[in-house]
């Protein structure tokens, strides 16, 4: 396994991606398929790629815990109220940072 890595000879890192996703000519297609039954690494690099999905899927960000909105509101407003940082501590036993 020492020569695991890619050579002159391999495709571009986007090549293969345009490969795996069927964005390519057909001919393209057949000299990469051809490099991929020679070629170890860069068969594995496809193989990654086929377990994430495409760039063009949204994956919608995690909600945001409102007490932890509510500090880092305060940390950047630079609250001067030692009040409101007792209750967000008060209120940390009730959140479940765990949920899905």
């Amino acid at each position: 396994m020492g020569n695991f890595r890619k050579n002159e000879s391999c495709p571009a890192s986007d090549e293969l991606l345009a490969f795996q996703n069927g964005d390519m000519a057909t001919s393209e297609g057949r000299e990469i398929r051809q490099h991929l039954r020679t070629c170890e690494f860069c068969a594995a690099e496809v193989d990654f790629y086929s377990h994430y999905p495409p760039a063009e899927e949204r994956v919608e960000p995690a909600k945001m815990p409102k007490p932890l909105f509510e500090l880092a509101e305060a940390l950047l407003t630079k609250k001067n109220d030692d009040t409101f940082f007792d209750r967000l501590m008060e209120e940390d036993e009730d959140i479940s940072f765990m949920e899905h």
